[in-house]
């Protein structure tokens, strides 16, 4: 049976501080030294479960901290181990993507401290020289995607013989991206007795079906409701014809507040396109998909964590590998085609607790797309008319249809009351 820690049992309790969660003190030095002052709910809840050795299944949404939550426990175990031997990690950490690899591998080697403990990252995209020879010197925890993985094992750089414990990192998008039967592969090759981390912002039925496959009695944390969004965001929808969006994004972004500024797209043409237009008007702008190189994504990350960048455009593949802070808007641009995206994207902002804004720039054609996401995260968003492009027609339109959601919500709980109330009088 699960044991399960409720969410609102976790938003009553005090918060902890990572002095009493019984991490070392190697540990607890190095995340206050990298400015973290109390452990967000999901490292409370989590940290000591891990500790104790047991399997886990955590549910949180983004930007609340899962990384440390898993990471901080590992180091702990390791710490003290032998040396792992070559190609054989102690750790393995499987993410989706190559850019949450590489800040895995990063936040790592912060959270170790001075603690001896060997991090490497093998991601595609980039030659595989340097990740071999990271390997046969020998790391104790192995971050990687799926594919890289898979090639670095069929050439049999990669065996599982020290094996202690697996993470896996955004699960739920891992098998979004078509990787369950990977993830399926690689899970056959570990050893048996082993921890296992499960990570998510979400939990659909095809993750939840994989963890009762691979896990054993798992302690099951969910700190905030699935496909919920931070209180700490700031959600509007600005009504606008197709044809004045990008006027629009230009208005929005000659504010002083736009500093740090994420925009989505929903295809990789468009987002070289529209980064090349914000390019041709004066500003600091790039663009990031699947289609550009690791070098180069690794470069426009680093400008736009750099304040080189004020604009960023990014496609719905990398949305959960960019973790930058201080990014002050997420604007979508066009609407996901998947509720669930909009939650991932607006969830680059307002990181670690911080404050940001999210803004939907909404056409007549995205109106159920609007529907969606409001249907998902059980949130209305914000209206905002005051811009000069305001669409008074679309938002009309929406509004009107929101009303009639609404009193046919209304309309479905008076008659499950209605049909409660009769089912009480005929047990009496």
């Amino acid at each position: 049976m699960l044991s399960t820690v409720v969410s609102s049992a976790i938003d009553r309790a005090p918060q902890p501080s990572f002095l009493s969660l019984g991490l070392l003190p190697a540990l607890t030095d190095a995340v206050l030294a990298a400015g973290y002052r109390q452990p967000t709910r999901i490292q409370a809840a989590a940290i000591p479960a891990a500790l104790a050795g047991r399997d886990l299944i955590a549910t949180a949404q983004t930007g609340t901290g899962k990384t440390a939550a898993f990471a901080l426990p590992i180091l702990q175990r390791l710490a003290g181990r032998a040396p792992a031997r070559a190609c054989c990690p102690q750790a393995l950490v499987l993410t989706p993507t190559r850019e949450l690899a590489q800040q895995i591998a990063a936040s790592l080697a912060v959270y170790r401290g001075g603690l001896p403990i060997r991090t490497a990252a093998v991601v595609g995209g980039v030659q595989q020289e340097p990740q071999v020879k990271a390997l046969r010197h020998g790391v104790e925890i192995l971050v990687a995607t799926p594919g890289r993985l898979l090639d670095l094992i069929d050439q049999g750089y990669v065996a599982f013989d020290q094996l202690e414990v697996f993470v896996l990192d955004e699960a739920d998008r891992m098998l979004d991206m078509g990787f369950v039967h990977a993830v399926r592969h690689v899970a056959g090759l570990l050893p048996r007795r082993r921890q296992t981390l499960f990570f998510s912002a979400t939990m659909p039925a095809i993750v939840t079906r994989l963890a009762a496959d691979l896990l054993r009695d798992p302690h099951t944390i969910t700190v905030s409701p699935p496909a919920s969004v931070s209180g700490q965001i700031d959600q509007r929808v600005l009504f606008v014809a197709k044809t004045d969006k990008r006027a629009l994004l230009s208005d929005l972004l000659a504010s002083p507040a736009a500093k740090r500024v994420l925009v989505f797209t929903r295809t990789k043409r468009g987002a070289d396109r529209l980064a090349k237009q914000l390019r041709g008007e004066g500003l600091r702008a790039d663009a990031i998909h699947a289609d550009r190189t690791q070098s180069a994504r690794e470069r426009v990350l680093a400008d736009f964590s750099g304040d080189r960048l004020q604009v960023l455009v990014a496609t719905d593949i990398v949305a959960r590998g960019i973790d930058v802070a201080g990014i002050s808007h997420v604007v979508n641009f066009e609407l996901p085609d998947e509720p669930e995206n909009y939650v991932h994207r607006i969830g680059r902002t307002a990181r670690a607790e911080a404050h940001g804004i999210g803004l939907a720039l909404c056409g007549i054609e995205e109106l159920s797309l609007l529907h969606g996401i409001e249907r998902l995260t059980r949130q209305p968003l914000t209206v905002v008319t005051d811009h000069r492009y305001h669409a008074a027609n679309v938002a009309a339109c929406f509004m009107s249809q929101r009303r009639a959601v609404q009193m046919s919500a209304q309309r479905g709980a008076y008659r499950s009351y209605r049909g409660h109330r009769g089912r009480r009088a005929t047990m009496r």
